[in-house]
């Protein structure tokens, strides 16, 4: 085999294996969330994974403070303030509260928005999927 044949298999191998590589990781794998939160170290259920952008248009929420939310020192909840960038864990653990109210602050958003709405999940199981 020449040279030049040698380095055209080694080519069409590397494009072959390249479009392999990607259509193996699909846009839509990288947009399944897992609802982590550090304040978990061993869990007895597996952490919540949902398509973050699919979930939202399908629920018809645009505002992110919906789900990342903010209150002020009296309970009042801050319009337009949005707490993306932290951890539920940051809040929902403050002042003396413990890993249960962080549990129980995730179910009431979660769980609570979906029973409000009479659609999505409620069953644990439903939500915290075994991993195969």
């Amino acid at each position: 085999m020449n040279k030049k044949a040698l380095a055209a298999y080694i080519v069409v191998a590397f494009i072959v294996s390249a479009i392999a590589a990607v259509s193996g990781f699909s846009r839509e794998q990288w947009e399944i969330t897992s609802v982590r939160d550090s304040a978990f170290g061993v869990r007895m259920r597996s952490a919540v994974t949902f398509n973050h952008d699919e979930h939202n248009e399908k629920a018809a929420i645009e505002d992110c403070t919906e789900c990342h939310h903010s209150f002020d020192e009296d309970g009042v909840k801050v319009e337009g303030e949005s707490t993306e960038s932290l951890e539920c864990s940051d809040c929902h653990m403050a002042e003396g509260q413990t890993k249960m109210d962080l549990m129980r602050a995730y179910h009431l958003n979660c769980k609570g928005c979906h029973e409000d709405q009479k659609l999505g999940p409620v069953m644990c199981g439903e939500c915290h999927q075994k991993k195969n």
